[in-house]
């Protein structure tokens, strides 16, 4: 992933975020949008088969920069309460071991 800042000011930030689509530009779109303080939380994708988006955000109140660290700290503590209500879905303690973690075996 490459990030390349295309336009800055007081209150919005263009940013080209090279190797990535749909799936992180959505989340993080979404979750800009959860703040107040954000007027326009978005991205644009030029071409599909392209993975270089561009993420736009104009705030109301205070800088562009700080609402996006905020909406990648809302982005951790969701990520996190998955993982913890997973583990006890999966009737395991407070973390999901991968399969790498356990040592990787098939089974037949």
């Amino acid at each position: 992933m490459k990030i390349r800042i295309l336009e800055r000011g007081d209150n919005f930030l263009r940013l080209e975020i090279e190797g990535e689509g749909h799936t992180l530009c959505n989340l993080l779109q979404r979750s800009l949008l959860e703040d107040e303080d954000v007027e326009i939380g978005g991205y644009d994708l030029a071409h599909p088969l392209v993975s270089k988006a561009v993420l736009f955000v104009k705030t109301k109140e205070g800088s562009p920069e700080e609402a996006l660290k905020r909406a990648i700290e809302r982005i951790k503590r969701t990520n996190k309460a998955f993982q913890e209500a997973l583990s006890i879905a999966f009737g395991e303690g407070a973390e999901v071991a991968s399969s790498e973690d356990k040592g990787s075996s098939s089974e037949s």
